[in-house]
């Protein structure tokens, strides 16, 4: 079994989740999450879905090219294909307030937040013991007047 996450966004338009959860059936996939969001001052549509699929019945590449080829065309979808056991890496910046910071780390630590943090930036040094406390490399870049820009 493997887990296909499926990012997409496009012009706001009628039919979207229908073909898209159509497709996902077509294809033996099993949805297990659907999130969307209109943001209606942009009319843009937002859609994140987790398929649930036997790698015997399809094949990761195969289900990308065929939902690119016969949804995304049709809807002009934007979209990102990830494995859900792949773990993607995020920097986070941040300036002098910690509680954001925290959290983020903490969530990362307890695998509720599924990805890598290689580092740390911030234009303060703040947040250094909080970086180093969670062993995460810290990179302190300071902005003044003459390197704002």
């Amino acid at each position: 079994m493997q887990n296909i996450i499926i990012l997409m966004h496009c012009p706001d338009q009628k039919g979207i989740i229908a073909a898209v959860t159509n497709f996902i059936h077509e294809q033996k996939g099993n949805i297990v999450y659907i999130d969307q969001y209109v943001d209606t001052l942009n009319a843009t549509f937002f859609m994140r879905v987790v398929v649930e699929s036997n790698n015997d019945v399809i094949s990761f590449n195969t289900f990308e090219l065929a939902f690119q080829k016969k949804i995304g065309k049709d809807f002009k979808l934007e979209c990102d294909f990830y494995l859900q056991e792949t773990r993607p890496k995020m920097a986070v910046m941040v300036s002098k307030y910690d509680h954001c910071l925290y959290d983020i780390l903490a969530q990362q630590k307890s695998g509720k937040l599924h990805c890598d943090i290689p580092f740390i930036i911030s234009n303060h040094l703040d947040l250094k013991s909080i970086a180093d406390r969670f062993e995460v490399p810290f990179y302190h870049i300071p902005i003044n007047k003459d390197n704002k820009k």
